[in-house]
């Protein structure tokens, strides 16, 4: 981890003013992230619709949802990113400036499958990732969590 990287404040997080290159790019980082996962998450939930003994063709709406709540959850929990945001060389971190732990990876991510289920909520989060200085959609901001790139947090 970065040191002397933060200022007086509730949070672990480096500064956005004082070392911009630790946020740089990360919502188009993410908008890129996001499209491999919904890819990877369509593809694993039509793998699973045999095992569900094609009953989840019928709900595959459901199915596409808790193969993204698992996906998600034990992805931020090992990795603090999703498969696409490793991708990316981007990561989440916590308020502390550490990984994401298993209960703060299963908030962000109902946070985050909340938020894209309400549009406005949804507009509101895509706004603030535009206007803030660490990126942070809505669920981000509530929980304290920030995207980051990965190589430069290491």
């Amino acid at each position: 981890m970065i040191h002397d990287t933060t200022t007086p404040s509730m949070t672990g997080l480096p500064d956005p003013d004082l070392f911009p290159e630790i946020y740089a790019d990360t919502v188009v980082k993410r908008f890129f992230a996001w499209i491999v996962d919904t890819v990877a998450i369509t593809l694993i939930s039509i793998l699973a619709i045999p095992f569900t003994a094609f009953v989840g063709l019928f709900l595959f709406a459901g199915l596409f949802v808790l193969v993204s709540l698992v996906y998600r959850i034990a992805s931020l929990a090992h990795w603090s990113a999703t498969p696409g945001m490793r991708l990316m060389a981007m990561e989440i971190r916590a308020r502390d400036g550490g990984p994401l732990d298993l209960p703060t990876a299963a908030l962000h991510t109902i946070g985050y499958l909340f938020m894209s289920a309400v549009v406005i909520l949804q507009a509101i989060s895509i706004i603030l990732m535009l206007t803030s200085p660490r990126g942070q959609g809505l669920h981000d901001q509530l929980l304290g969590t920030a995207p980051v790139n990965r190589h430069r947090m290491a």
